[in-house]
């Protein structure tokens, strides 16, 4: 069932957001060659347990161990974090964050540089936010879900990118995951209308090739089967009268 947020509750969700924005920007600052991904970790549940009432919401959802996601290269979502994963010059990683306040919800994800990193691997990022852009521009009264997952699948694969299809966007708010499911690839005026006080986490999965997945052995990490490098960027967003509000702008 699709739940519509009350104007307060979407205020709620939004100082949330402002914590899930300040995470990630944090996530930016400190990150370096030669960190562990349990480094950041650490910092960022840090950060979010400073403000008064709001907790880490991964932590425990599912049985999920820690704060953050943070997928390095190949990995699509879901890496834990680890004292044994070391970031190395070139690398990116996918930071994945949530924050609970009051009860409810906000999501998002970038990808970052370790340091420097080849052009081929900086136009997968811009592509991936880009498409981004284009899904949350859909996220309009009176488009459907279809509108956003086209939009996203438009901009990757006219890069010439593979658009993951086994993990998808999601209704968030009391509940971390909530319907609808927002892929990201679709038709236009296909599938749920949205409506005021929907809000929804967009979050575009990106790869430079084949954009098949697997799961590892930790039975949380997915990654592309053929090894090819994933970005994923990620907000959450509300539907409003006035079109999308993104709710974890900085």
């Amino acid at each position: 069932m699709i739940t519509l947020k009350s104007p307060r509750e979407i205020e709620i969700m939004a100082r949330a957001g402002r914590i899930v924005a300040g995470t990630l920007a944090l996530m930016r600052k400190i990150l370096r060659p030669g960190m562990t991904t349990d480094d950041l970790d650490a910092a960022a549940e840090d950060f979010i347990r400073s403000h008064p009432g709001a907790t880490p919401s991964f932590k425990g959802l599912y049985g999920f161990p820690k704060t953050l996601c943070t997928s390095i290269n190949q990995e699509i979502v879901h890496g834990i974090p680890s004292s044994r994963r070391v970031l190395g010059e070139g690398s990116i990683v996918s930071v994945d964050v949530g924050v609970q306040l009051e009860g409810l919800h906000a999501d998002a994800a970038t990808t970052l540089a370790v340091g420097r990193i080849p052009e081929t691997t900086e136009r997968l990022l811009e592509v991936t936010q880009e498409s981004l852009a284009a899904g949350i521009a859909q996220a309009c009264l009176g488009n459907h879900i279809g509108d956003i997952g086209y939009a996203v699948q438009q901009v990757a694969e006219e890069a010439g990118y593979g658009v993951v299809r086994e993990l998808v966007g999601h209704g968030i708010g009391a509940r971390f995951h909530e319907e609808p499911q927002v892929p990201n690839y679709g038709s236009p005026k296909r599938g749920p209308r949205l409506l005021a006080g929907m809000t929804l986490a967009i979050e575009p999965m990106i790869t430079i090739g084949n954009p098949t997945t697997k799961t590892l052995g930790d039975k949380w990490t997915v990654v592309t089967a053929d090894g090819s490098l994933s970005a994923h960027f990620e907000h959450t967003v509300a539907v409003t009268a006035n079109g999308p509000r993104i709710l974890t702008a900085a």
